[in-house]
């Protein structure tokens, strides 16, 4: 797929060695291959060269006009497998369109924003597929993308995607057994948060907030724990939140009890995934206590942890050969958690003056009220 929609793309010689390999075999004697273009050749070579340059503009605007056309037939009439297949092939391009930068930002011009929105709130009549796949645009089009992530923040968008998991949550049993829906939405709230300071403030004022990353980490002791896939993107999401350069002492706090969980339930091996949990856990634990933001809940379990830590750095020196070496980084990390452990310092008294609120005078702007209530 070019990169450009004229003909001054730096790639465009591709389409030139393609026609030349097309017609030519490296037998011909060198003035030969050098002789002048017929007419008919240069006309030739003139529409590969057309053909061969996609406006990708005018392929998301084609692309969309061709999937909101079966969408409006989904309303009157289930969708087929073929009529979902070809949706979901059409989405998987657009998604490759808008991973470059300036086509992500024109596809919001074109208010792709609110159509994809629509798209996945919408759980009557378009299949999981092709709502799974715009959630996968979602985060495509946010991710490090500021200007995106705020026009995202502006339409409500993390209040209407928690709102979401938790509907997914509640049937997950019929319509998410898998946990497809629950880790995607979770993808697309982290990449509208992550690395963005007012929203990531915005998200930790949803009172709603802590609920959600414990039914995505699967520490509500309920029956049925979310998928591996579900966990794992919300710890990954968790640990970007409050290890983030913006992330404050009240922050860490707000989601004390979470992260306590995380570090006794996570940093056990009786997990399904336990291997990655752990050292995304083993990790998140030592950030938090490396920024020494705020530390009081992990060094109030700091003696349980000392005792996890002693157990498995045992059993990962009493490892062999290859098994060894792949325990090596997580053996260096806990040998690392010890020694951070024993330096930690309990949050001091000022902790106890800091302001409830985490939408402070002087570091958010605008409508950041209206938005944390979206």
């Amino acid at each position: 797929m070019s990169n450009n929609g004229d003909s001054s793309s730096p790639f465009a010689w591709l389409g030139l060695l393609k026609w030349s390999l097309s017609y030519t075999d490296g037998t011909r004697p060198s003035d030969e291959s050098m002789s002048p273009m017929s007419t008919e050749d240069r006309a030739f070579l003139e529409a590969v060269m057309k053909e061969g340059i996609i406006d990708e503009n005018e392929r998301m605007k084609s692309i969309l006009k061709d999937v909101t056309g079966m969408m409006e037939k989904w309303r009157q009439e289930p969708a087929t497998d073929e009529e979902g297949d070809h949706a979901e092939d059409l989405l998987q391009e657009l998604r490759d369109i808008v991973e470059q930068i300036d086509y992500a930002r024109a596809f919001c011009s074109m208010k792709g924003l609110p159509f994809l929105l629509g798209c996945v709130a919408e759980r009557d009549h378009m299949p999981v597929a092709t709502r799974a796949m715009c959630l996968g645009i979602i985060a495509t089009l946010c991710a490090n993308n500021p200007p995106v992530q705020k026009e995202l923040l502006e339409l409500g968008a993390i209040g209407a995607l928690s709102r979401l998991f938790f509907l997914e949550s509640e049937s997950a049993s019929n319509t998410d057994h898998h946990g497809q829906m629950r880790a995607k939405i979770i993808q697309a709230i982290g990449s509208n948060v992550r690395s963005h300071e007012l929203a990531e403030t915005v998200f930790c004022e949803l009172p709603q907030a802590p609920t959600l990353i414990e039914i995505g980490l699967g520490l509500t002791h309920s029956e049925s724990p979310p998928p591996f896939a579900v966990r794992q993107r919300t710890l990954f999401f968790f640990r970007a939140l409050i290890t983030s350069d913006s992330s404050t002492r009240i922050r860490v706090q707000k989601f004390g009890p979470l992260i306590a969980q995380v570090a006794q339930l996570l940093l056990d091996d009786q997990i399904e995934g336990s291997q990655e949990l752990r050292e995304m856990a083993l990790s998140m634990v030592e950030q938090i206590l490396d920024q020494q933001k705020s530390v009081d809940c992990i060094v109030q379990h700091k003696n349980s942890l000392v005792a996890l830590g002693v157990r498995r750095i045992a059993a990962m020196r009493a490892l062999d050969g290859e098994e060894k070496v792949f325990a090596a980084m997580e053996l260096e990390s806990w040998e690392r958690l010890l020694v951070l452990l024993a330096r930690a310092i309990p949050d001091g008294p000022e902790a106890a003056a800091e302001p409830v609120s985490l939408l402070q005078d002087g570091k958010t702007h605008g409508s950041s009220g209206a938005l944390a209530q979206s």
